[in-house]
């Protein structure tokens, strides 16, 4: 299976990146278990926690995508609105909208606030410009979603 990159710079600067500290660690272990079957995936994914800002959970911005948090995207080519929620990988249920953070889309979203714009390189080979256009905050009981 060959993945794409599913974000490239955007004019002269990548969207900026917030990550929830209270997930970096599994982050990291999940890039580093991905490594050998799908390395461009791990590196995507370590290269956007290199150069995130970290910060506490409550410090965490209320409208930046983080696992459990339901955001709602555009496809700037076509217009289309999708909304998922970015969750840990034995989580994942696209039928349900719970997509694994460990998918090309997972990363890509991750850490971006509303407004952020981005290139995603599908794998039919287009490139398409998306914008996070909603987050909503997680559901208390919703997978992925963090204790309070």
């Amino acid at each position: 299976m060959q993945l794409t990159k599913t974000r490239t710079r955007v004019g002269k600067r990548a969207p900026k990146v917030v990550i929830n500290e209270a997930h970096i660690a599994r982050f990291e272990l999940l890039a580093d278990a991905a490594w050998a079957r799908f390395p461009e995936l791990s590196d995507r994914l370590v290269d956007e926690l290199s150069r995130a800002r970290i910060v506490a959970p409550k410090k965490l911005p209320a409208k930046v995508v983080d696992i459990g948090r339901l955001v709602t995207y555009r496809d700037d080519t076509t217009g289309e609105e999708h909304s998922v929620t970015p969750v840990f990988p034995e989580d994942a249920d696209i039928s349900k909208g719970l997509v694994s953070l460990m998918t090309p889309l997972g990363v890509a979203l991750l850490g971006l606030a509303e407004g952020a714009r981005f290139y995603w390189d599908a794998r039919d080979g287009t490139r398409r410009p998306l914008t996070v256009i909603r987050v909503a905050p997680p559901e208390t009981d919703a997978p992925g979603a963090p204790s309070l």
